[in-house]
């Protein structure tokens, strides 16, 4: 953890088998089992995490009216590709 990081001490229950992996991990890197801990603690908000927090902001965003209706997007859409056609016909 870098100097000067405020750590807060949380305690859960983790399976004797998860144990043993994060162990030999730990190990074969040569760092401590909480090194390893934390580095997989930090992934899942990256991860996962990321995905659930932008759910939720899609739905805030439709709750607040901040979206586009599908049919006038794929309208705007039609008439793009109609001039297009249009103007490689003219060649």
């Amino acid at each position: 953890m870098p100097e000067g990081t405020k750590a807060i001490p949380v305690s859960i229950r983790v399976p004797a088998d998860v144990v043993e992996t994060l162990d030999k991990v730990a190990a074969a890197v040569g760092r401590p089992r909480s090194s390893v801990m934390l580095r997989v603690i930090r992934q899942y908000p990256a991860d996962e995490g990321r995905e659930v927090l932008d759910v939720q902001e899609g739905i805030a965003e439709l709750d607040r009216g901040e979206f586009f209706d599908f049919d006038e997007v794929m309208a705007e859409l039609d008439e793009i590709i109609a001039r297009a056609e249009a103007k490689r016909a003219e060649k």
